[in-house]
C-alpha cells in the first residue's frame, strides 16, 4: 500500500467550513460552507463569489440534470473554534430538522425540495450524487446531541419534488456516498466506524442487501485500524473509491474488490470531501475544513465524469 502526503496548491483559505466541492467547466470551483450557510464559487485566483445564502448547515452538493445545485442541508452544528481551527460539536440550538434545497446557480434563487419521507424529517443529510436517470442518492447522517446519537440512512429522491424513498436504515453516520463506474453499485461510507459498505443497485431507489449480520444490509468493504473517521468521497474512473479522513487526515484508496492500495496525509485533520476537475479529470479539489480551505492537488489517475 502506498502512502504519500498531499501536495499541491491552496487555492484560498477563507472559507466557513467547506464542503461539498463541485469542480465546474469554467475552472471554478463551488463549496458549500457549513458554518457560513452558503453555496460559494471559488474562482481559480482565489476570489470568492456567494451564489446563495441558504441558512443551516449545507452540508453536500451536486449539479442536477436540470443545471441546478442540489443541497443536502443537515440543518445545522453548534461550533467551536480555537486559533482559527473550527470544528462542529453537535446540533446547533435552532435545529429543526435537516432538508434537501435546489440552488438556481445563476440567480441564487433557491428552495427547499424535500424535508420528510413518509412523514417522517430529514435529520441531517450529508451527501448526495446523481445516477445517469437524473434520479439522486443521499445519506443522511442522523443527528448528533449531548445525550444521544440518531441513526442514519440512505435515500433515493427525484427533482420532481415527489418521489423520495428510503432504500437503507440502521447505518452508523453515514456520510459520503458513489456511484461506481457503470453504475451498479452504491459506495457508503461511516464516519464513527470508519467503513466503507456497497451496495448492489437493482432499481430507482432499491438496493440489494446483505443478511444478518450486516447490520444494515451492505457488504463490508473495508474499515481503518484505530481511531479514524470517514467523510464524503469520490470515484475514479478506473473504479477506485476515494475516501477522504478526519483524524489524521488525508484521502485513502480503496480498490473497487476493497482493498486499501493508497492513502494520503493532509495538512489537517478535517479532510473532509474530495472531487475531480481540470484537463483529464486529474485535478483532485479537496477541502481541508477547520482551517477553512481549498487545496488543488494533481492526481495521478482520471476522476469518474460525473452524470450531470
Amino acid at each position: 500500500m502506498k502512502s504519500n502526503r498531499l501536495e499541491g496548491k491552496i487555492v484560498t483559505s477563507s472559507l466557513e467550513f467547506p464542503e461539498g466541492p463541485i469542480a465546474m467547466a469554467d475552472g471554478s470551483v463551488l463549496v458549500v460552507e457549513i458554518k457560513g450557510g452558503r453555496l460559494t464559487r471559488v474562482l481559480p485566483n482565489g476570489e470568492l463569489q456567494t451564489v446563495a445564502e441558504v441558512g443551516g448547515g449545507p452540508n453536500g452538493a451536486a449539479i442536477g440534470p436540470d443545471g441546478f445545485c442540489y443541497i443536502c442541508n443537515n440543518g445545522g452544528f453548534k461550533w467551536h473554534s480555537d486559533e482559527g481551527y473550527t470544528r462542529p460539536v453537535g446540533a446547533a440550538d435552532d435545529y429543526a430538522g435537516g432538508a434537501i434545497q435546489r440552488v438556481d446557480i445563476a440567480t441564487g434563487r433557491f428552495e427547499t425540495l424535500y424535508s420528510h419521507c413518509d412523514g417522517e424529517t430529514l435529520k441531517g443529510p450529508n451527501d448526495i450524487v446523481f445516477d445517469d436517470k437524473g434520479g439522486f442518492w443521499f445519506t443522511d447522517f442522523g443527528k448528533k446531541f449531548d445525550d444521544r446519537l440518531m441513526l442514519g440512512r440512505v435515500y433515493y429522491a427525484k427533482i420532481d419534488g415527489d418521489f423520495i424513498t428510503c432504500a437503507a436504515t440502521d447505518l452508523i453516520t453515514p456520510n459520503g456516498v458513489g456511484i461506481s463506474p457503470i453504475g451498479e453499485t452504491l459506495y457508503v461510507s461511516e464516519t464513527e466506524t470508519s467503513r466503507l459498505w456497497c451496495y448492489p443497485i437493482l432499481g430507482e431507489g432499491v438496493l440489494g442487501k446483505e443478511p444478518w449480520p450486516s447490520p444494515n444490509g451492505g457488504k463490508l468493504m473495508n474499515g481503518l485500524p484505530g481511531y479514524q473517521r470517514f467523510d464524503s468521497m469520490a470515484v475514479e474512473a478506473g473504479g477506485n473509491i476515494c475516501v477522504a479522513t478526519l483524524v489524521e487526515g488525508g484521502v485513502n484508496v480503496f480498490s473497487p474488490q476493497g482493498e486499501l492500495i493508497e492513502s494520503y496525509s493532509a495538512p489537517e485533520g478535517y479532510c473532509t470531501n474530495i472531487c475531480f476537475g481540470g484537463d483529464g479529470l486529474k485535478t483532485a479539489y479537496i477541502t481541508l475544513s477547520g482551517c477553512g480551505q481549498l487545496l488543488s492537488v494533481p492526481w495521478n489517475r482520471s476522476g469518474l465524469k460525473l452524470a450531470f
